[in-house]
Parts: structure tokens; C-alpha cells; sequence
């Protein structure tokens, strides 16, 4: 008798004993564990898609009114940036033009019509959110409607706790079990996870869940032994082994947590619409607890909304995929999204690491609508703890969005999809440009107080030429950037005060407005220390430098100060030197350049106070920056909150090898669940699977195994049935 089969034997007697002493005459189901972790098998053929392929025609027609609402965004923010380019061009040009002033005034040609972008969205969003809306002809309230197709909910996970993650697929089974919509969706955790002691804890998190539930044939999990492709990848492999069986998928992220109002809506605009490939939700940030992630959490509540209804208002069919809280058709998705491998070396090749907006665009390349519905309540995800979370987090994103300046040249994409991209990329691009046109900015003012005039320059002259700029103009034209800055900020403001239910949840009027105001302050310091970070990961990147791909951290943000230290003192160093630089200049010049000089200097404290919980606790006690979702959260919210408090304790990650020697049902279900029932598969030369067999036989106790092991030899041990049977036998002996 083999391994398995002996595990599976020593659970079933210990099973079939308790029924006997308890009721000897009935027949009891099988126990939790020996039950299937996977349905059956319906295979989706999943091609992958050449950058050189054409586009299919559309199979929708776009709504009218669409070319209009684009020329507006578009074409305004144009306008704006032409006349912005005027008045600093005036500004500029006293005495005539020098080369330094020349870039400057480039830069910020750049820089503004990335702002004035920014603001005419705005302004149709403001259009938009004074009209009622509906998710693609589904009511957003009333009786849910009744679904035909099935949906897979899809939670990719990757070395994360398990507790948060399967606390929100309990609470979004439970919302979907009170809604009466349960039948009509399977529940799939898709592991990636490579840390041994997290996997086992997954498995029995995964177990107790199904028999908490009752959810044997509905709540799946499997986990992949080696992450090719990441996330992208995790999803690919699921559609080629699954998704023949549902017509779509909803695709979460680890954080994620949906109410079954949201998730039924989405699926039966999926029905409704069978010319749609994507529907995109609006996430709203929750379960802030440091003061960095309550300001997030507020910006995003109280901005957020009208920034998307303003993308929504303009995309139309042709709108955006941001990886999680989406529902997907499942065919187009296959047929359409299969990523290709990039040319070259990393970062810029090998698999795309910002997928979502690549997949976007290639469905919707194949004639497949993509829509956005911010209006939809019920969709949210957590964010960052602190600003070193945003620094790390944003590192791993810039490589993937500067990896889009391969996609942007590809066949075929609608010139929508190719502005996704484009400003994708421009969202890291614009910190390396501020911080040139900042430091082009000082040696502009450097060379009019230093360099002399030339007074018999080559070309004959009445008089000589010098650097200058006009003072009073400059005024004007910082006043009007800002304002085009600022002005969004202030117009989701008057929406939400307009809004007396809206306006209550905020805790009204006025406590709204200091957040706005507190929100705005920090934000102004903290942008100078984002804007020399985003400088650094772009020059890292553009020098060849893989970030790699790490689990975002989540909940308290606190970071010990010697970490934070390390980490932002050079932001320190070179406010010091900026200052420095314009003090020498001249004393107007320092003030002017106070705001971003004080950020900088303040990088290591602003981190520090931002990222504890006691700030955040302190802000949350005077109701500043509160959100509706905080003052009084849905139920789904509690209970995810709930349950993963419960399981906070019986899911905490022990030692792997020994749980599984102390759970012997726990050991059965994971020989059950391993690929090839532990088997090396053919072609398998894996070198981690391999050491660990070594190691392993080599080990003459279950402690010198696991000193011998090196974390990835240890899953994979846990994963091959020859090495797992010796490390159980050494536990035991």
C-alpha cells in the first residue's frame, strides 16, 4: 500500500470508528478532506496572441455622442495646454530665449497637458455624475436579477495570509448565500504560493472553509507548483483546465471583497450584453488603520468616483481593465487575451508584468466591449499601509507599465487602448520630468544671477542678451496650474455636498472639507518624496535592473525607523541640497521652492507619523477623513472583518512538516491535491524537486531536513510524494 493510499486508510478507520459509537446503522458522507478539491476538468483552448495580429471588427456599435465627448476631453485639454504654453512662453522669453529656458518651457508643455488631462476628465465626469445610470441596461437597485449562466469567482493569491483571504470569500459566499444567488457561481482559490508553511495553511484554511459552508462541489482550490507568469499566468492556466464550463469569470484580487448586489448586477449585464468582453467595478479602498492608508482610503472615496465616471463618460465600449473586481467573458478572454513573451531581456522583456491593461486591449482588439460602471456600489480592495508600501508597490508597477512602450506600436488596438497604455506609462514618466524641470529650473535662475550678460555676442545686437523671466506673469501661470490641479478635488467636493445622503456619510459638509483640506496638505508634502522615488525606480529600470515581484504588505504600515532611515534618507540628502542650491541664489528663490524642499526634508518623520496607527486612530476618534464605508459598513464588510479575526489564530502559519505530521486528515487531503499525485511528471528536471529528494534522504532527523532545506526546496519536498513520505517518516520516528 503506497503512501497515499495508507494516509487515506489511517482517515477513513478513524472516521468509520466515530460512526460506529455514534450511529452505527447510518452510512456517512465522505469526510471533508477525501472529497475533490477541483471539478472535473472542461478544457479552453487559450492561443497566445501576436503583437502583429489584426483587429476583428467590432461586434457592437458605438453609442452616440461618443466622438463628441472625446474631442471634448481631448481636444480641451489641448486647448488648455496650448494657452498654458503661451503664458509661460511670455514668461520665459524676456531678454530672449536660452537653451535652459528652451527645456523648461518643453517639460512643461509635457507636464501640463498631463494635468490638463487630468482636468477635463474631471469635468466630464461632473457631466456624467449628474445623470442617472445603470449597468449596461441592469438597474442599480430593485430586485436582483435572475442569472441564466454560470460564473467562476476567481481569488489568485500569492504568499498572502490566509485568514484576510479566505475571511473575504467566506463573507462574499455568505452575501451571495442571503442573496439567493449562490447556485449560479463556484468559488475558486488560485494558489501561487511558494512559501511552504503558508501553502499548508492555505489547504486547511481551504478545508474548514468548505465544511463551514457546506460548500463540497461549489468552493474550489489549487495551487500551482512553480508561478509562471504570475498573475497573469495563474488566470491563463485556470481558463485552459476550467473554463470550458463558465460562460464568465470574475476575477478578485487578494484583498478583495464584493457584495452580492455588485457581483449579480455585473453578471447579468454580462447576460444582457453578449457583445461585451469586460465589465470593470470601481474598487472603494477600506480597512485603513495607519493614517497613510486613511488618507488613500479618503481621496479615493471622495475624488475617486468622479475621476471614473469622467473615464467611463469617454471610453464607452473602448474603457480599461485593472486586474481584479472585473467580470470577464470567459471565450473572448481565451480566444483574444493569451499575453505573448516580450523580446529581450528583463525589465523591458520576458512575460508583461502589468497585464490587465494589455488584456484590456487585446480583447478589445478582438471585437469584444470593455466596459467601466463606478456608479455600481458594492466593490472593494485594501491599499497601501504606508508610503514605503507605496514606494515598493509603485516600483513593481512602473517596470510593468514602462514594459507597455513594446505594446504601444502593436497591431491592430483601438487608439483608446494605445491612451491606456500611453498614460499608463506617463504616470511614472512625469516624476523623472518634474524633477528635470525643477532642476532645469534652478540653473535657469542660477545663470541670471550668475553668469554675466554677453555684450558682443556673434550676431550684431543694440543690446545685450541675458537670462530673465517675468515675475508677474510667473505668478499667474502658477495660480492657473495649480487651479487645474486642484479644481477636480474641489469639483467631487461639491458633488458629494449636493448629495445630502452622500453628504451625511461623509459626516457632513464641513468635516468633509477638512479632510479635503488635511488630505490635500499631506498629500503636498508627501508628493516631492513620490516624485524622487518614481525618479529612482525609472532610472533603476532604464539601467537594467529586474525589481522582482513581492506580496504587498497590508493593515499597520509601521516600519521600523532604522528601515525608514535607510530608505528615505537620500529623499533627506537631496532636499538639503536643493535648498542649499536656492538659498545660494537668492532668497525669493527658497521660498518659492519652500513646498517641495520642506517634503523632502521631512520624508523620514512624514513616513514614520504616516505609516503608525496611532495617527490614523487619532484622526479616526475627531471623524476626520472618514468615509461611508467606515462611519457604517455593509454587512459584508463586518463579517469579512469578522471572520478573519476568527481565523486569525487557527490559521497562523506553523511549521508545515509537523502540522502535517499532527493532522493526519490534513496530510490525506494534501497528498490528494498534489499535481500527478506527487509523481515527478516527464520532462520535470526542476533542480529545487530534485536537491530536496537529496537532502531529504540524506537528513537522519526531521530537524537536519529542515535546517538542510532552503525555502524553495522545501515546498518543493512538500510537493513531490517520494520526499513528502520521507519527511513525514522523520517526523514520526
Amino acid at each position: 500500500m503506497d503512501a497515499v493510499a495508507r494516509d487515506a486508510a489511517a482517515t477513513t478507520a478513524a472516521t468509520n470508528a466515530a460512526a460506529e459509537h455514534a450511529a452505527p446503522a447510518r452510512s456517512l458522507p465522505p469526510a471533508p478532506s477525501m472529497l475533490p478539491a477541483l471539478p472535473p476538468e472542461a478544457p479552453l483552448d487559450m492561443p497566445t496572441r501576436s503583437l502583429r495580429d489584426p483587429a476583428v471588427p467590432p461586434r457592437f456599435k458605438a453609442p452616440g455622442g461618443l466622438f463628441l465627448r472625446r474631442a471634448f476631453v481631448i481636444g480641451g485639454a489641448g486647448l488648455l495646454t496650448v494657452g498654458a504654453a503661451y503664458e509661460m512662453y511670455r514668461v520665459l522669453e524676456v531678454g530672449g530665449l536660452t537653451a535652459l529656458e528652451g527645456i523648461v518651457l518643453s517639460l512643461f508643455v509635457i507636464l501640463f497637458a498631463w494635468i490638463g488631462f487630468s482636468f477635463t476628465n474631471a469635468l466630464g465626469g461632473l457631466m456624467a455624475a449628474m445623470r442617472r445610470q445603470d449597468v449596461l441596461g441592469v438597474p442599480l437597485d430593485g430586485p436582483l436579477p435572475r442569472l441564466e449562466a454560470r460564473t467562476a469567482l476567481l481569488m489568485p493569491t500569492y504568499n498572502e495570509e490566509p485568514a484576510r483571504v479566505l475571511a473575504g470569500l467566506e463573507a462574499i459566499h455568505e452575501s451571495l448565500a442571503e442573496a439567493g444567488a449562490l447556485d449560479a457561481f463556484d468559488l475558486f482559490i488560485l494558489s501561487d504560493t511558494t512559501d511552504a508553511d503558508i501553502w499548508i495553511s492555505e489547504e486547511a484554511g481551504f478545508l474548514a472553509l468548505r465544511a463551514r459552508t457546506g460548500g463540497e462541489g461549489r468552493i474550489f482550490y489549487r495551487r500551482r507548483p512553480r508561478n509562471t507568469d504570475r498573475k497573469a499566468g495563474n488566470i491563463a492556466e485556470w481558463v485552459t483546465r476550467f473554463g470550458g464550463r463558465y460562460e464568465a469569470m470574475l476575477v478578485l484580487d487578494a484583498d478583495s471583497v464584493m457584495t452580492a448586489d455588485c457581483i449579480v448586477r455585473i453578471a447579468a449585464a454580462m447576460e444582457k450584453n453578449p457583445h461585451v468582453g469586460m465589465i470593470q467595478t470601481l474598487p472603494t479602498i477600506i480597512g485603513a488603520r495607519s493614517l497613510f492608508a486613511r488618507l488613500q482610503q479618503f481621496a479615493g472615496r471622495l475624488y475617486g468616483p468622479l475621476i471614473a465616471y469622467g473615464l467611463a463618460w469617454w471610453h464607452g465600449p473602448d474603457s480599461n481593465y485593472w486586474g481584479h473586481n472585473a467580470i470577464i467573458r470567459t471565450r473572448a478572454f481565451a480566444e483574444y487575451a493569451g499575453l505573448p513573451h516580450l523580446h529581450g531581456r528583463k525589465p523591458f522583456g520576458g512575460h508583461i508584468l502589468s497585464h490587465d491593461f494589455v488584456e484590456a486591449a487585446l480583447v478589445r482588439r478582438g471585437g469584444w466591449a470593455v466596459h467601466m460602471v463606478p456608479w455600481l456600489q458594492g466593490s472593494y480592495e485594501e491599499g497601501p499601509p504606508s508610503l514605503t508600501d507605496l514606494a515598493i508597490r509603485d516600483r513593481r508597477w512602473c517596470q510593468g507599465n514602462l514594459q507597455h512602450s513594446a505594446v504601444l506600436p502593436a497591431r491592430g488596438l483601438h487608439y483608446v487602448s494605445r491612451l491606456h497604455l500611453l498614460t499608463g506609462i506617463g504616470s511614472y514618466i512625469t516624476a523623472p520630468l518634474w524633477l528635470i524641470m525643477l532642476l532645469a529650473g534652478l540653473l535657469t535662475a542660477l545663470q541670471a544671477r550668475f553668469v554675466p550678460p554677453d555684450y558682443f555676442p556673434a550676431q550684431f545686437s543694440l543690446f545685450p542678451a541675458w537670462p530673465a523671466q517675468d515675475p508677474i506673469r510667473a505668478a499667474w501661470v502658477f495660480v492657473g496650474t495649480m487651479a487645474v490641479l486642484l479644481l477636480p478635488k474641489i469639483f467631487a467636493y461639491l458633488v458629494m455636498l449636493f448629495d445630502s445622503a452622500r453628504r451625511r456619510a461623509f459626516g457632513g459638509g464641513i468635516r468633509a472639507l477638512f479632510g479635503l483640506l488635511a488630505e490635500t496638505l499631506i498629500a503636498g508634502l508627501a508628493a516631492p518624496v513620490m516624485m524622487v522615488a518614481q525618479s529612482a525606480a525609472v532610472a533603476s529600470i532604464l539601467a537594467g535592473r529586474d525589481g522582482g515581484w513581492q506580496p504587498q504588505r497590508r493593515g499597520d504600515g509601521s516600519v521600523p525607523i532604522g528601515d525608514t532611515m535607510k530608505h528615505f534618507a537620500p529623499h533627506t540628502l537631496f532636499g538639503v541640497a536643493l535648498g542649499a542650491a536656492a538659498l545660494l541664489i537668492s532668497l525669493p528663490l527658497f521660498f518659492w521652492m519652500t513646498p517641495v524642499i520642506l517634503g523632502l526634508l521631512l520624508a523620514v518623520p512624514l513616513v514614520v507619523w504616516t505609516g503608525g496607527r496611532g495617527a490614523g486612530e487619532a484622526f479616526r476618534r475627531i471623524g476626520l477623513l472618514a468615509t461611508p464605508e467606515e462611519r457604517a459598513p455593509p454587512r459584508v464588510l463586518q463579517r469579512a472583518g469578522e471572520i478573519a479575526a476568527e481565523l486569525a489564530e487557527e490559521l497562523t502559519s506553523r511549521e508545515a512538516v509537523r502540522r502535517l505530521v499532527d493532522e493526519p486528515e490534513l496530510l490525506a487531503a494534501h497528498r490528494a491535491m498534489l499535481p500527478n499525485d506527487g509523481e515527478r511528471p516527464r520532462g520535470d528536471h526542476g533542480a529545487e524537486r530534485l536537491i530536496a529528494r537529496a537532502k531529504v534522504e540524506d537528513a537522519g532527523s526531521l530537524d537536519e531536513a529542515l535546517r538542510a532545506l532552503t525555502p524553495r526546496e522545501k515546498s518543493a519536498a512538500l510537493g513531490d510524494g517520494e520526499a513528502l513520505s520521507r519527511l513525514i517518516a522523520l517526523g514520526r520516528g
